[in-house]
């Protein structure tokens, strides 16, 4: 911590009307400082999640669907809790810095308390705090991404930051499988090597990534709770998190999706733990150059495409019949693309419509809106799928996007006063 403050301060001061920490570069060392923290810590992540649905049912003996509601209810915890993280974070100068550290640091502390949680409540508790830390650390963790950055650059900063986290998510379930097979112990070898890591990542943060100076624009009188959620008043925003809302409701999870492909064209179990390695590639691929173009053609207009993108590959599923590799390819293609079009560059719209001193706030909103439509779409998808089967299911589903988008490219196309 010292040594990235003692940075900062010698940093020359910025010219007036100007953010701390912005430089000229598109991609500012901050913005690649908490590259490698996200990287180093979806290391860590990933190597749990890869291992953890596997352990909790053959190990301890929960069923799917009871790993499915523990896993979605941990999530809905995170989505809510980003608001929180997102509003403390703008009462301070430091503020975006502390609260993602103690996110991270969160996160960090329940990798080696898996090793002692042998119940399924215990490691529900252990999941929850973990996802409490994931949802205080991201609205700071963009917001400082957004505030070292110059607006015209933001896309393809968050598209550099995306893609280092994508690399994380690849290494990390590669890892966890080769500590399984040299491990005697591997569960427990895998928990223990995902919380080095993760103490690496919370290291990185606190030595190499800068504390904006003080600043006036910064840090005005720390805002209540009640004026972070007025910020919806503002019709940009609260425009922008209708919009999130209401795509992410028609937004298949990606396990729901991986499934149904595997099942519509046949492909061998086996090759099942692929599918997410597929999406991650394309995903690290295509972030940086989508960001670059959310830059130039707008960050709402790439928005709105990655969702058509998705759709396409929802349309791929349905009408693909047999086996078919190369199908199974081009849809993971098209998934990943819709990531590298929607995740990084909706962070980025959401602080071009945010005050300066309430970014962490703002983006918590977007953030919080999209998690919770998405949670309920998994529920609603996987109530309907065991009525009507996955293919019609699908089917509705993007009948129901088609008309979301087109809904949301008339609310983004008469908001006032935001970029494209």
């Amino acid at each position: 911590m010292y040594l990235a403050e003692s940075r900062a301060a010698k940093a020359p001061a910025t010219a007036s009307g100007k953010r701390p920490g912005r430089g000229g570069a598109a991609v500012p060392p901050t913005v690649l400082a908490l590259g490698a923290v996200s990287l180093i810590t979806d290391i860590s992540s990933e190597m749990v999640s890869a291992v953890l649905p596997l352990y909790v049912v053959t190990a301890l003996g929960l069923s799917p669907l009871g790993f499915g509601v523990l896993d979605g209810i941990n999530n809905g915890v995170g989505a809510l809790v980003r608001l929180l993280g997102g509003h403390f974070a703008d009462r301070g100068g430091r503020g975006h810095k502390t609260v993602a550290a103690i996110g991270y640091g969160l996160s960090a502390l329940c990798k080696p308390l898996l090793l002692l949680a042998h119940t399924v409540t215990l490691i529900g508790g252990v999941l929850a705090v973990d996802r409490t830390g994931k949802g205080l650390r991201t609205a700071p963790r963009d917001a400082m991404i957004s505030l070292a950055t110059a607006p015209e650059h933001r896309g393809r900063a968050f598209g550099v930051h995306r893609a280092m986290d994508t690399t994380g998510a690849l290494i990390g379930p590669l890892l966890a499988f080769a500590v399984l097979r040299v491990a005697v112990d591997g569960y427990d070898a895998v928990f223990t090597v995902s919380g080095c890591i993760a103490v690496v990542g919370v290291l990185v943060l606190l030595l190499f990534v800068p504390t904006p100076p003080a600043s006036e624009e910064l840090r005005p009188a720390p805002p209540k709770l009640s004026e972070s959620l007025a910020l919806l008043r503002l019709p940009a925003l609260r425009r922008l998190v209708l919009c999130a809302v209401l795509l992410g409701l028609t937004t298949v999870s990606d396990s729901f999706l991986y499934l149904l492909l595997q099942r519509q064209l046949h492909l061998p179990t086996r090759l099942f733990p692929l599918l997410p390695l597929g999406t991650a590639a394309s995903f690290l691929l295509l972030a940086y150059p989508l960001g670059a173009l959310a830059d130039r053609i707008g960050r709402r207009t790439l928005f709105l495409l990655g969702h058509a993108v998705l759709l396409a590959a929802y349309l791929t599923v349905l009408l693909a019949t047999g086996a078919g590799a190369p199908v199974a390819v081009g849809v993971l293609v098209l998934h990943g693309l819709f990531y590298a079009a929607t995740d990084g560059v909706l962070a980025a719209a959401a602080a071009d419509v945010t005050p300066p001193g309430q970014v962490g706030a703002g983006l918590a909103l977007v953030g919080t809106g999209q998690a919770l439509a998405r949670f309920a779409c998994s529920l609603l998808f996987g109530a309907a799928w065991s009525i009507w089967g996955g293919h019609t299911t699908l089917a509705v589903t993007a009948a129901a996007m088609t008309a979301g988008a087109v809904t949301a490219g008339l609310v983004l196309r008469t908001t006032p006063g935001a970029a494209k």
